[in-house]
């Protein structure tokens, strides 16, 4: 049982735990473990929230959190492309005035660490996507809802004192999708988000194994016979008959500019990892792109965001914003996306980590954590605002 206990431990240090989703709560459940901490303050990191997240989160939406897909190859290599950049280190810099602020499309947020769509929230708390709206209001971050939230986006604008981003799933029907759009802008938003990375579905096998051991009766949650889209808020009022999936095996480029004339809100493309979509997205008029994997939960490419984030950037030059997500745990891997060209970086698992755990304070806390990290790093190579953290802040590990 010793050996047990050592071996959950290393890999809760390892850097490749975050591909492990059911490392945590069996760390957590292992004799003579770690006390976990019983008031948000106490986390000293993010891991400390997701070991309490592991005891308080229901088993199946605990595998719908952090799956990946097929042998989750790309969950894994998410967090491991951070491994192969060090911070090269700079002394003697006034630090005295730091700035971390960070402009998006007229806005300026307080952090270039954002929160990132998730779905279903409640699943992880009864405050959703409210808590979450509440703890980015006192800490000045960027949220942006998920077509499948489990709150209206008009309570989250309400929580959340001012506009948020939204993303949208196009769905099988491109009719809807114009819709939930026109919506979103109707209720405040200023952006949207169009995700792109699931054309064809996915195969989540982590999800679907937690939720078989799940032996709790779920239709208070999803419905008689599972989850359902059309039953979620944003649909509500839309008129809809027949099922819809998040699928759109029909997608292409041209639905970029029938978006763009149905909104006047910024248009972003989530969802790409490739210099030539980056291109592409730039000439059909995307206001910015985001360099996504959808958590490792997209296609099975064995390629960490940060790994793409280069061509991406190369290929954009400079003219419309890049934002990055995927495998981000500490300040320092923030920092590293900046050097390497994002404009903002996007944060998922943690804040619900700690959401799960501790509700609203347990997000506020994520980000207090993540970004004293960044700031920390910060004053390491020398960087006292957004625009001083360059490549030179970085040297590739042998």
């Amino acid at each position: 049982m010793s050996d047990r206990r050592d071996f959950l431990r290393f890999l809760a240090a390892s850097p490749l735990y975050a591909g492990l989703p059911w490392a945590a709560q069996a760390l957590a459940q292992a004799p003579d473990a770690e006390p976990m901490v019983t008031r948000a303050q106490d986390a000293l990191d993010v891991f400390d929230l997701e070991k309490v997240a592991s005891k308080t989160i229901p088993m199946s939406h605990w595998g719908y959190l952090m799956t990946g897909v097929d042998g989750e190859e790309t969950l894994r290599a998410n967090r491991e492309a951070y491994a192969h950049w060090q911070l090269r280190t700079r002394r003697l810099v006034d630090l005295s005035k730091m700035d971390m602020s960070v402009e998006l499309f007229g806005h300026r947020y307080a952090s270039p660490i954002f929160l990132c769509p998730l779905g279903y929230q409640k699943a992880f708390n009864p405050g959703g996507e409210v808590a979450v709206a509440r703890a980015a209001k006192t800490r000045d971050a960027l949220q942006i809802l998920s077509t499948v939230s489990s709150t209206s986006i008009d309570d989250v604008i309400k929580a959340r004192e001012a506009p948020i981003w939204y993303q949208l799933y196009t769905t099988n029907n491109l009719d809807v999708a114009i819709k939930l759009v026109k919506q979103a802008e109707a209720a405040g938003a200023i952006a949207v988000a169009m995700t792109v990375d699931l054309p064809i579905g996915r195969n989540t096998e982590t999800a679907t194994r937690l939720a078989r051991a799940d032996t709790r009766t779920c239709t208070s949650c999803h419905g008689p016979t599972g989850p359902s889209m059309t039953g979620r808020p944003m649909f509500a009022g839309l008129g809809l008959s027949g099922p819809l999936v998040n699928a759109t095996p029909a997608l292409t480029w041209d639905f970029i500019r029938r978006l763009k004339d149905a909104t006047n809100m910024k248009v972003l493309v989530k969802g790409l990892e490739s210099g030539e979509d980056a291109a592409l997205a730039v000439k059909y008029g995307c206001d910015g792109v985001m360099v996504s994997n959808h958590g490792g939960r997209a296609t099975e490419t064995a390629r960490g965001t940060l790994e793409s984030l280069p061509e991406i950037v190369a290929a954009v030059k400079g003219r419309i914003p890049v934002l990055v997500d995927g495998g981000v745990r500490r300040g320092t891997d923030a920092l590293k996306a900046l050097a390497l060209g994002a404009t903002a970086v996007g944060i998922g698992r943690p804040y619900i980590w700690g959401l799960g755990a501790f509700g609203q304070e347990g997000v506020e806390r994520t980000m207090d954590v993540l970004n004293n990290e960044l700031r920390l790093a910060m004053g390491g190579v020398g960087a006292r605002r957004l625009k001083e953290i360059t490549p030179a802040a970085l040297i590739r590990r042998a």
